[in-house]
């Protein structure tokens, strides 16, 4: 893979989404409605102590909202407006345009992740608290915004429409959250499912690793399952890709 290639899609995705004002109301929505669950559903301040535990609680919900709404036009743009032919002409492979705009969406979440400084330093002001356990938390809301903007890359490979990219990112994301909750695993046992399977199931969620993360509890494990996420994702989008080339 020729990192020079894969910069220069970075570069082209990136560019492309400060050149319109989707990027702006982006990152304003998405501060917006992460400042309003922290401080007004979860009331910040009446619960009177100087952890982040509420704030990082609502990332993977904003996440399911927003990074399909940032990631369905990747791909589907691409194949609405004729220009992924004109793409996979360059000099490029598939491989380095799958990698170079999937980097290029991770770092916008985390530009809009960054820019929530201001409730860290509230904290500070507040008390006295476990900075190894927010830097846990921002570690893995940013892992997990990368398997969410993976899913998005594949959705949107599936279909140029970039609506039904946005519904499938959102029903995978969706569906890889709750498999790990209680009530879901309790329902699928009551089927008669055994339990080994149950709980192979529920090891999937991407909330199941990140509430360890969150809690200030960094383990290799959850780490690689995000990676693996990406990963598998980012082949399913290149083989989905290359199969609709080829046709």
């Amino acid at each position: 893979m020729n990192l020079k290639n894969v910069k220069a899609i970075f570069q082209r995705e990136f560019r492309a989404y400060f050149d319109s004002p989707v990027a702006y109301v982006f990152l304003v929505a998405f501060l917006v409605l992460v400042g309003f669950l922290t401080f007004g559903v979860t009331m910040f301040y009446e619960r009177r102590q100087a952890n982040l535990t509420p704030f990082f609680f609502w990332h993977p919900w904003v996440y399911l909202l927003l990074v399909p709404a940032a990631t369905m036009g990747l791909w589907a743009e691409e194949r609405r407006t004729g220009t992924i032919e004109l793409l996979l002409t360059l000099p490029i492979t598939l491989a380095e345009a799958l990698v170079g705009k999937f980097l290029a969406a991770w770092a916008f979440i985390g530009i809009a992740l960054a820019l929530t400084f201001p409730i860290v330093l509230t904290t500070v002001w507040l008390g006295d608290p476990d900075m190894g356990a927010i830097f846990c938390g921002y570690l893995g809301s940013f892992l997990l915004a990368g398997a969410c903007v993976a899913i998005g890359v594949f959705a949107s490979a599936l279909s140029r429409s970039q609506v039904i990219g946005f519904v499938i990112a959102l029903a995978i994301c969706l569906l890889l959250l709750i498999i790990g909750f209680d009530p879901v695993i309790n329902a699928v046992s009551g089927w008669g499912v055994p339990a080994g399977i149950v709980n192979a199931v529920a090891s999937c969620s991407l909330m199941q690793h990140f509430d360890a993360m969150r809690r200030g509890v960094i383990d290799f494990y959850d780490i690689g399952y995000y990676i693996g996420v990406m990963v598998f994702m980012l082949a399913a989008a290149h083989v989905v890709t290359d199969n609709r080339k080829a046709s």
